[in-house]
């Protein structure tokens, strides 16, 4: 029989089927689940879950995707819009399988290189999106998009910057 990937199988569950595992590791800071509930916001769940069926308790376990999880019932906007309804690929694996695969999917998320970061606020900069915009839009405070800015070293990217009168020192009585 020919294998053929999970992903290709999406059910439609209802999030009250839904329980997290009890062995995720990961967490998640508050700006950056603000910024996945923007992302679910602006985009729909483009991600399915991935969870375990366990058949005789009738629910599914995830595996992968509790911060999605999360937003659904943390946000009734999304509940009401995706009427309770969550997106998952199910894989039937033993536990320790289950917790390796959780691993792998955290681990294989990587990090955000800082020069392809700063060369993406170079370029929103030169569209002609503002600090406002892109603080909004990316999930990213201010002193960051300072950092990132500064790393372009483009001079263009400060015209906007209010810079304030440095200190001086007083004057020395003789």
């Amino acid at each position: 029989m020919e294998y053929k990937s999970p992903v290709y199988n999406i059910i439609a569950v209802p999030v009250e089927k839904i329980k997290p595992n009890t062995y995720n590791p990961n967490a998640v800071a508050p700006p950056e689940m603000r910024l996945l509930y923007d992302s679910i916001k602006a985009d729909g769940y483009t991600m399915p879950i991935v969870c375990y069926y366990d058949k005789p308790e009738d629910i599914y376990i995830i595996v992968d995707g509790f911060h999605r999880y999360r937003i659904m019932l943390e946000y009734p906007d999304i509940y009401e819009r995706e009427k309770g309804m969550l997106p998952v690929s199910v894989i039937q694996k033993n536990l320790d399988q289950r917790m390796a695969s959780t691993i792998r999917h955290n681990r294989a998320r990587g990090n955000h290189d800082v020069d392809l970061m700063s060369n993406i606020i170079k370029e929103l900069h030169e569209l002609g999106r503002s600090d406002n915009w892109i603080s909004k839009h990316l999930g990213m405070d201010k002193d960051e998009i300072l950092r990132l800015k500064q790393i372009t070293g483009l001079a263009a990217l400060f015209k906007d910057v209010k810079f304030g009168k440095a200190w001086q020192p007083a004057e020395e009585e003789e």
